[in-house]
């Protein structure tokens, strides 16, 4: 599926003001679910872009999914961190840096049933769309 170009937009415009509402309310997801924003340097204007993400936790690993709502064009942030892997993250008042990695299918279907218990709509995404949703694991630096 690939997504207009109109609708990429406002869904940009949406993740900016979500990211500015989670830092003004202290570190709370709009969604009422995991929310962190990850910070990844952009491959090609090297400025810092913050993007709220939902994510699950295991030990002081962070997972989480590059689905960009079942488009077939990966999200921005994630080909960001594919060129720059060492990111930040903001988790409630507390910003740490981390290391990205995408995971190999086979690492990440065990965390795909607590993926989508988290947020359902995932495995709609992953039916939309002909690419391998990428799931991420954020490792402490």
């Amino acid at each position: 599926m690939q997504w207009n170009p109109i609708v990429a937009n406002v869904v940009r415009v949406v993740t900016r003001l979500h990211a500015t509402l989670y830092r003004v309310v202290g570190g709370k997801g709009l969604l009422g679910k995991n929310t962190l924003i990850l910070t990844a340097r952009g491959r090609k204007s090297g400025r810092e872009v913050p993007t709220p993400l939902l994510y699950i936790a295991e030990g002081e690993r962070l997972y989480i999914v590059a689905s960009f709502g079942g488009s077939d064009t990966p999200p921005h942030w994630y080909r960001n961190l594919l060129a720059h892997p060492d990111v930040k993250v903001e988790l409630g008042g507390t910003t740490r840096g981390y290391r990205a990695r995408s995971l190999s299918p086979e690492e990440a279907a065990p965390l795909w049933p607590k993926l989508k218990a988290m947020y359902p709509p995932y495995d709609s995404y992953q039916k939309k769309t002909t690419r391998v949703i990428p799931v991420i694991e954020l490792s402490p630096l």
